[in-house]
């Protein structure tokens, strides 16, 4: 798996952001992490690919994923195919 096969849209300091990158280095997981700017206004790649502007937001290529948000769905992700 490339790097950019699996993207990670984040906020440094979110708690949520947190949440997923922990899974991600707990399964090993490769990664390219894509910092989104502070100001919901500023991150039109965010809702281009996910419909809102919040993180974290991942795309996951390998599982035909193109916009996943909520960290609590994005760890369940990750345990069912990752683990």
């Amino acid at each position: 798996m490339t790097m950019s096969d699996f993207i990670l849209y984040e906020l440094p300091g979110c708690p949520y952001c947190a949440k997923v990158v922990n899974k991600l280095d707990e399964l090993d997981v490769e990664y390219e992490s894509r910092k989104v700017p502070r100001s919901h206004n500023e991150r039109t790649e965010v809702k281009e690919i996910s419909g809102q502007t919040g993180v974290p937001v991942i795309i996951d290529e390998t599982h035909d994923i193109h916009g996943m948000p909520e960290s609590d769905d994005i760890v369940e992700h990750l345990e069912a195919n990752y683990a």
